[in-house]
């Protein structure tokens, strides 16, 4: 899932602790979904929501309509703007690699966005489903079921998905890490060797001054 480059979306900053936009991008956001509201109802029917994800996204056919569903709450055929909220910071955290900094910071939202029945536990087969959000491969949510699911349901209740949120963020935090720590140590490489290699021309170019004033 990719926001397209030079939609309005592209251009909203994400805060990357908080995963939340500033008071300035929220006001543009509002401005935004009042355009889209064309019927002036402070809502998004399904039709004026599949053409805004399909203009802003690479989203399938079938997986526009999936996200409105999820976003349906009460099943009223219509989103507010809450939830249009919801959805636009998911495609930012998904846009610029936060998706694990989000569903920990916002873990109870999430939590309830899986559970499609109210039953207050998300199983394999609706995570699967909206997997795509969250950027969460396959074998990934397989072993997230085995480590996480403690009571042995084959579900996750919520303090289960918190606790794969907490463990998921700081895995990834250390990857950065371990990223930046690579990154600084070849730097570190390169400047040694762009060194001795000067080093090495101008300890040849002084032997070949001394060769010709003995010459």
């Amino acid at each position: 899932m990719k926001l397209k480059q030079g939609s309005f979306l592209w251009y909203l900053y994400l805060d990357k602790i908080y995963c939340l936009l500033s008071l300035r991008n929220v006001k543009a956001l509002t401005e935004y979904f009042y355009l889209l509201d064309v019927h002036r109802k402070n809502t998004l029917n399904d039709v004026l929501f599949f053409h805004f994800l399909r203009h802003i996204t690479d989203l399938r056919s079938r997986q526009i309509k999936m996200v409105f569903d999820v976003l349906d709450w009460n099943a009223t055929g219509e989103i507010g703007f809450e939830q249009f909220y919801m959805l636009v910071c998911i495609l930012l955290s998904h846009q610029n690699h936060l998706e694990e900094q989000f569903m920990y910071r916002h873990s109870r939202p999430v939590f309830d966005l899986l559970d499609l029945h109210g039953e207050l536990k998300v199983g394999a087969a609706n995570f699967c489903m909206y997997r795509f959000l969250f950027n969460i491969q396959k074998q990934e949510l397989k072993e997230l079921f085995h480590n996480f699911d403690i009571t042995g349901d084959r579900y996750l209740n919520y303090k289960e998905f918190k606790l794969y949120t907490i463990f998921s963020t700081d895995k990834s935090q250390k990857k950065g890490k371990e990223k930046k720590t690579l990154k600084s140590k070849s730097t570190l490489v390169k400047k040694v060797f762009h060194r001795v290699g000067m080093s090495q021309r101008s300890l040849l170019e002084k032997m070949r001054s001394r060769s010709r004033e003995h010459n």
